[in-house]
């Protein structure tokens, strides 16, 4: 193996080469062997034993990782590699495939230029295969195509060369359907895999052997060698002639874009300033003379150094003890010290160049997501998770004097992993943590309790419901305690397909910014006169003045922001986040004393009226939901089916391929609890099953009441609902 400073002193070397540089992602659905074939990588670089490759699982240090034998968050690594004679780097992220960790997927796409898809060669592609080819195209990384466990189809499956080939193909097929379904269209055909061009490639990860197109006119072997050699155990043969590092390393060669290449459609797509700037076409061209503008895409926690915010620096160059901004608290920061991933070590390195990815010591209070330049720039485009969180827990510290260190340990893991939402109960002091699902949770109460070693006490798991409209509510006053103001509200469904544009992020959330904002709405599914009238976007509910001519309304628009925010995050009926609201100020009357509409005044006046309208608009409550699919042996397909049934599934799509039926579901979040079991002793844990997010869908109208009475008992409120005339005098 080689030393660890060597390979070092190379990558900075290498840094400087942008046309030999790779920013790479190795993404997957769950246990389809990403950390299996990265440890491959690893191992050619010098890293690790390449017996121990495969087993050792390098890239998944964490101690759950390990126990669980599952990825849990993104580890970074940088590895140099020589290649017909020229040196490369590549910037590898080993990325999670269980859906409760797709979060840590969502960010690793914004710092990289390409990814590599591996897919169980018999399980094809699942659920979450789809989602994170999605996920790599929305942010314009170049997928190629590894297909794994080919060995299990000859010696589990045992087929024949043309049957494997027959379910190669139809792997491809599903590929290629979904990248022109996702691409855009300068990409649809230009990113299209096939075996011929070399962008599919298929093997053993765990048995250390690939083939490709080429490698099969540089060797010789073709389907029938392989399964021959298979048969017979000689895969030590396989791996000396075709070993799976020279052919994953080939296919990013040749196959993947390197900065230089990949920044100049990116930047346009991720960047909403001026690229005709000296900033847009100092990053277009990947230039390390121009001024440092990057972005923040992981904040990792060091025991010694603190925070590391993890970066993807697209122009410009930036050295130890230089001054960085950071966009959203407006302020400056000194670097402290830089160093690039080996896994679980960050080695210091002396200067980092555009095009690549490093850890960066001293930016306090830096987010993932966040700009960092020399000088303020326009920001980057927000990182937008496709799942919400759908389970909450509540956490206390069970000795008073852990609190502030609990609260601490929460603000690091929130930072580490945006897709935990962390909120403080006023009423009871607790802590409530919103995750992904049970898996998600388990692992923060883990880290709370083993490495941050805090006692907590805990609630059972609890599902995040919403509220919204369907139907256009009144119009409805609204008067201040001191009656000396009024303000006119109606409350109506917002478009869906606006809705749909800020999840797919592009309507930003926020305070409307002039000009630049109005053109988003728009495009959003807005009328222009609403767009240009639109005050705040919360929650995916809009604030829109519609009002001609109120005096003083500027002078308290901020309190009115702060009134539609309490009313949209806390909604009438059960107290649950509001989405998908329009609300509209028509008219009011405003007192002329500043002294007579402070907080306390103003605040009662748009929340009420807002509730009274939404309540007269009939407001429902919306679970959330997650499609299971359930592979299972064909006699326990109908016992499965009724087990669902039970749990308000319903079934999607059925299909069978020989004695296996494989079942796809959608279930309420709230039936899943516990579902695990019931399904192992429905079919004798003969099942595999995988889940995925599937967004929120209205409660049965004949359930809302029922469920509306136990969210609010559970929150210490009354059971019965308040009516539209409690909130207005």
């Amino acid at each position: 193996m080689a030393k660890k400073e060597n390979i070092v002193e190379m990558v900075e070397r290498l840094m400087g080469n942008r046309e030999n540089i790779r920013n790479i992602a190795i993404v997957a659905h769950v246990d389809h062997g990403k950390t299996t074939l990265s440890d491959s990588l690893v191992a050619r670089a010098g890293l690790m034993s390449k017996e121990l490759a495969g087993e050792q699982r390098v890239l998944d240090y964490d101690e759950q990782e390990q126990a669980r034998g599952i990825t849990i968050k993104s580890a970074n690594i940088s590895l140099a590699f020589p290649y017909q004679g020229k040196d490369y780097l590549i910037n590898l992220i080993d990325t999670p495939g269980h859906v409760d960790f797709g979060g840590h997927v969502t960010r690793a796409m914004r710092a990289v230029d390409g990814v590599i898809v591996v897919i169980d060669a018999v399980e094809g592609v699942m659920p979450q295969t789809e989602t994170v080819l999605r996920q790599a195209i929305k942010e314009r990384a170049k997928p190629v195509i590894f297909i794994n466990k080919v060995d299990r189809l000859i010696s589990e499956m045992r087929l024949t060369p043309e049957d494997m080939q027959k379910r190669l193909i139809k792997i491809v097929l599903q590929v290629n359907k979904l990248i022109g379904q996702y691409a855009p269209k300068e990409f649809k055909d230009a990113w299209k895999v096939s075996v011929e061009n070399g962008t599919i490639s298929f093997g053993s990860a765990f048995h250390k052997w690939a083939v490709s197109a080429n490698s099969m006119k540089r060797t010789g072997l073709g389907f029938k060698d392989i399964i021959e050699l298979t048969q017979s155990e000689r895969v030590k043969e396989l791996q000396e002639k075709t070993p799976v590092d020279e052919i994953i390393l080939e296919m990013a060669i040749h196959h993947l874009p390197n900065p230089l290449t990949a920044q100049k459609y990116r930047i346009p797509h991720l960047w909403k300033g001026d690229i005709e700037s000296q900033n847009g076409k100092d990053m277009i061209e990947c230039n390390p003379d121009g001024k440092p503008i990057g972005v923040c895409f992981g904040v990792m926690n060091d025991p010694h150094a603190g925070e590391v915010a993890l970066v993807r620096l697209f122009s410009g160059t930036v050295k130890k003890g230089d001054q960085l901004y950071l966009a959203s608290t407006m302020s400056y920061e000194k670097i402290q010290q830089l160093g690039i991933y080996m896994g679980k070590e960050r080695v210091v390195c002396n200067e980092l160049t555009a095009g690549n990815i490093a850890g960066i010591v001293g930016l306090k209070d830096v987010y993932v997501g966040e700009t960092i330049s020399s000088e303020p720039v326009e920001p980057f485009e927000e990182i937008k998770h496709y799942s919400e969180p759908v389970i909450t827990k509540s956490i206390e510290a069970k000795n008073s004097k852990d609190l502030s260190k609990l609260i601490q340990a929460l603000r690091a893991i929130s930072k580490e992993d945006p897709t935990i939402r962390v909120k403080i109960n006023q009423e009871t002091g607790e802590h409530l943590i919103s995750g992904m699902g049970e898996l998600h949770l388990e692992i923060i109460e883990y880290k709370l309790k083993n490495e941050k070693k805090i006692d907590i006490v805990t609630s059972p798991p609890i599902v995040v419901y919403r509220e919204t409209i369907h139907k256009k509510g009144p119009e409805v006053e609204g008067k201040s305690p001191n009656k000396h103001t009024k303000l006119l509200f109606s409350v109506e469904p917002l478009e869906p397909e606006f809705i749909k544009a800020i999840d797919e992020g592009k309507v930003s959330e926020g305070k409307a910014k002039g000009k630049a904002s109005i053109e988003e709405y728009i495009a959003g599914g807005l009328q222009r006169d609403e767009a240009k009238r639109t005050i705040e976007v919360f929650n995916k509910n809009v604030l829109i003045d519609a009002t001609r001519g109120v005096q003083y309304l500027n002078e308290i628009m901020e309190l009115v922001r702060q009134g539609f925010e309490e009313a949209m995050s806390k909604g009438p009926l059960a107290q649950e986040k509001v989405v998908g609201v329009k609300v509209k100020i028509l008219d009011g009357t405003i007192h002329e004393d500043p002294v007579h509409r402070g907080p306390a005044q103003i605040l009662p006046t748009v929340r009420n009226p807002i509730y009274s309208s939404l309540l007269q608009a009939g407001v429902i409550i919306q679970e959330p939901k997650q499609k299971v699919l359930i592979q299972v042996p064909q006699e326990f397909s109908g016992a499965v089916i009724n087990l669902v049934n039970g749990k308000r599934g319903q079934l999607l799509n059925m299909e069978q391929e020989g004695e296996v039926a494989t079942l796809h579901f959608k279930i309420p979040v709230a039936e899943m609890f516990g579902f695990s079991s019931d399904l192992r002793s429905t079919t004798q844990g003969k099942a595999i099953w995988y889940q995925e997010y599937a967004g929120y869908e209205d409660i049965p109208r004949d359930l809302q009441k029922n469920i509306v009475h136990q969210i609010r008992k559970r929150k210490g409120l009354k059971p019965e609902p308040p009516e539209p005339k409690d909130f207005v005098s």
